[in-house]
């Protein structure tokens, strides 16, 4: 990020987000360097590998709407279900939602498929979209519908 960039505001509430990353940043973003340090979290114990992707302090209405589906309760992880299914394109009760049908499915083959669900994401590039969330809702429907666990309808979430 540039150094004017606004602090203490998540991306998706800055007016042109793009104006603020540098290029480097956008490749880290693209290829999801920018996680690396995540893995000394990891070691610490302070998270997982795969779970709910963690909060910033300052996103109250997605730590509000994962409290819903208990996905605030157990370890952050470095990956998982929301992350492939749509990672910055998702609204906020959609990402929730998903992070929720993670905390329900939580098993070891579960992990497996979200590890390399993630590998394939990153290589795809999919899901990256700097200050998008919702961008999913703002005209990407041509994908196959598909249900989350309360029945919603998530264009295409797998």
């Amino acid at each position: 990020m540039k150094i004017d960039t606004p602090k203490d505001t998540p991306t998706h509430l800055l007016k042109n987000p793009e104006s603020y990353i540098t290029r480097v940043g956008k490749f880290m973003r693209k290829t999801s360097l920018d996680e690396l340090p995540q893995i000394l979290n990891i070691l610490k114990g302070e998270m997982s590998i795969i779970g709910p992707r963690p909060c910033l302090w300052n996103q109250y209405d997605l730590i509000a709407e994962r409290d819903k589906y208990g996905a605030n309760d157990i370890y952050p992880g470095l990956t998982g279900w929301a992350q492939i299914n749509g990672r910055d394109e998702l609204p906020i009760d959609i990402k929730a939602n998903l992070d929720g049908v993670y905390v329900e499915r939580m098993s070891f083959i579960f992990d497996v498929k979200c590890f390399f669900g993630t590998i394939i994401s990153i290589l795809k590039h999919d899901g990256v979209v700097e200050g998008g969330t919702g961008e999913l809702d703002k005209g990407k429907t041509s994908t196959p519908n598909a249900t989350t666990s309360e029945g919603k309808d998530t264009k295409g979430i797998i």
